[in-house]
């Protein structure tokens, strides 16, 4: 099991940048791929983003090429690095770390609320 714990929310300027971090512990050495999620109320989580153990990395048509997905393995962090912020990017943002074949475990989440 992978226990996960995001930080970098908060209230943002509709056009700012944010980063968000996500570090992670325990059997990493078992998934394939990490990647962070978001749910906004009254919506399902959707895949905001995802890179393999390899980097190849996918992103959401919402998103792409405003945001940025890294992961550092030496100090064991995810990061979503998002610009161009817009209102409608207002959610809780989950990190998650997936096991083959098809286990997910997330963190607590983190909120994002872009004023306009």
């Amino acid at each position: 099991q992978v226990q996960l714990v995001e930080s970098g929310g908060g209230l943002v300027q509709a056009g700012d940048p944010r980063r968000l971090s996500c570090t992670y512990t325990g059997t990493i050495f078992r998934t394939d791929s990490m990647a962070w999620f978001r749910q906004a109320p009254g919506k399902e989580r959707e895949l905001v983003a995802s890179i393999t153990n390899r980097g190849r990395t996918t992103y959401a048509d919402s998103v792409r090429g405003r945001f940025v997905i890294t992961r550092d393995s030496l100090t064991n962090t995810l990061y979503l690095g998002m610009s161009t912020l817009e209102p409608e990017d207002t959610a809780v943002y989950y990190c998650g770390a997936h096991t083959p074949p098809a286990t997910w475990d997330w963190g607590p989440g983190t909120q994002v609320t872009v004023s306009s």
